[in-house]
């Protein structure tokens, strides 16, 4: 029996290559969407390397990723109307073309700000193809099979994030950190033919569809401006003028989005949504663990690559083992979701994330590989306690009309966390460490025994390659300012692992709220 299908486009497929069809563009979409994914990551574990190319701070190089991440936010809210502008076909082509472009802008950048750009326009891509493949891939499958479509979907996106790290590790230590901006593109080759060959297309309308645009430039540059007062806070002044006046441009911004969104009559985010308090709560949750996966995804590779010294192929193997884990817990998960109140996992998931950040917390130079992977393992256990509940938690008190309307307030919201996550915490790791050299390099007086003691043993060993008096007490100096710089960087990344500990304990609150909501609504 043939296939029949509602859009006039996809049937034109079925009708062309058979049942096989939705395989085909599932293999097609999937493979683009992966490539996205893969790129978020890869560059984690290359912030040590462009600090050292071209000569910036932590709090700068982590651009690459929150570009990436800031960019990727905003475009998914043009996604639908790219796609009704242009066709899927189209649409898909055209974003991994500009993908591709910016991978090479990325490689061949001579300096950190045209490496911004080049993230960019990755970002761009792939918030515009994410939600394309997972739109096509529930359209072709029927109804009955649609959940099947997503947890496929699911499943493809939750291995990438892990793996992101490993493959640009062994791409740094076997070539450089440049190509690691090219790991992605054979995927990207295959998806773009399966793109065109696979992908559904629309004949172009004359007309383009209205879009709220005043709505997308208020959101954009809240985005922007809040991002850049949070990244430059440290270099700035956090009470400077410029930092002051960043963060309320991006602040008024916002509160004009949320403005215009009540009188739009095409609102790209829906705030009535947010008068339900059980879907306000798990929206809270969802920022949240946005905020901590892509966070810890971010800190744990340039911990254990400036702190502990761990080579780049090391730093992504550690982050394996937990997605290997997430990947295999998540059908589990999702059974548990249909059976148990979502509070009860949520909750769980929220102290669970909390004592697995506060353990990684006493990480220092000694901690072993193992000993940072388990405790990796452990946070992705709270995630895939936390992320299926937490979705079905938020749809099911909305009504039929506004669902689309939710699933893309859900989508935007984990994925503005993530953006988030990851800015607040490189600001962090430079503002504690920063903090804490100061602090030690106030305790180097004369009067410090230790410090005595540690700058003769240097004194003697430097004296053994016959080196002048004067080169002594700067080698000596050096070791000095060396070590407390090590020390002071290994106390930042530790305070910062305790705050991300503290933040999901005040989580707890909103999953507190969804319970009492479950309860009234039972």
């Amino acid at each position: 029996m043939a296939e029949t299908h509602e859009d006039p486009a996809i049937q034109r497929q079925f009708d062309r290559y058979g049942p096989a069809y939705r395989w085909l563009v599932t293999l097609s979409g999937l493979t683009g969407a992966i490539a996205m994914i893969l790129s978020a990551t890869i560059v984690n574990v290359a912030v040590p390397s462009i600090m050292g190319a071209y000569g910036v701070g932590q709090d700068v190089a982590q651009w690459a990723a929150t570009a990436f991440l800031s960019t990727m936010v905003a475009s998914q809210l043009l996604n639908s109307w790219v796609v009704r502008a242009l066709g899927q076909r189209l649409a898909y082509a055209m974003t991994l073309t500009i993908f591709v472009a910016g991978a090479f802008v990325c490689a061949f950048s001579p300096n950190i700000d045209v490496l911004i750009i080049g993230r960019i326009m990755q970002g761009f891509s792939a918030g515009i193809i994410q939600p394309l493949v997972l739109a096509t891939m529930v359209s072709v499958f029927p109804r009955e099979r649609r959940g099947f479509a997503v947890g496929m979907y699911g499943l493809g996106v939750t291995l990438a994030p892990s793996f992101g790290p490993l493959v640009g590790g062994v791409t740094i230590d076997l070539l450089t950190w440049r190509h690691a901006f090219l790991m992605p593109l054979p995927l990207v080759v295959l998806a773009f033919a399966g793109g065109l060959l696979f992908m559904p297309a629309k004949k172009f309308e004359r007309r383009l569809p209205p879009f709220d645009w005043t709505g997308f430039i208020l959101v954009c540059l809240a985005l922007v401006m809040v991002m850049r007062a949070i990244g430059n806070g440290h270099r700035w002044g956090w009470t400077s003028d410029l930092t002051l006046a960043t963060a309320a441009i991006g602040i008024l911004s916002f509160a004009l989005f949320l403005y215009s969104q009540r009188r739009s009559k095409s609102p790209l985010l829906d705030p009535t949504l947010f008068l339900d308090p059980k879907f306000a709560a798990a929206m809270a949750i969802g920022f949240a663990f946005g905020a901590g996966n892509f966070a810890t995804n971010y800190a744990i590779p340039v911990f254990v690559q400036t702190v502990q010294y761990f080579s780049p192929t090391q730093s992504g193997l550690v982050l394996v083992p937990a997605g290997l884990f997430l990947f295999t817990l998540i059908p589990i998960s999702g059974r548990l979701a249909d059976n148990v109140p979502p509070h009860i996992p949520i909750t769980a998931g929220c102290i669970l994330f909390a004592s697995a950040t506060w353990l990684i917390s006493a990480s220092d130079v000694n901690t072993a590989f193992w000993t940072i992977a388990s405790l990796t393992v452990m946070s992705r256990l709270a995630l895939g306690l936390v992320m299926p509940n937490l979705g079905g938690a938020a749809m099911r008190s909305i009504s039929a009309e506004k669902l689309n309307a939710a699933a893309g307030a859900y989508n935007f919201i984990r994925q503005s966390g993530g953006a988030f996550g990851v800015n607040i915490t490189a600001a962090l790791i430079e503002y504690r460490s920063a903090q804490h050299a100061d602090w030690l390099t106030a305790t180097q007086t004369s009067g410090n025994e230790f410090t005595r003691e540690m700058l003769e043993q240097v004194r003697r060993l430097l004296s053994e390659g016959g080196l002048t008096h004067d080169a002594l007490q700067w080698g000596a100096y050096d070791y000095l300012s060396r070590t407390i710089y090590a020390q002071a960087r290994t106390f930042g990344f530790q305070d910062t692992f305790m705050i991300i500990s503290v933040a999901f304990l005040i989580a707890i609150i909103p999953a507190m709220v969804l319970a009492r909501s479950s309860r009234r609504t039972s």
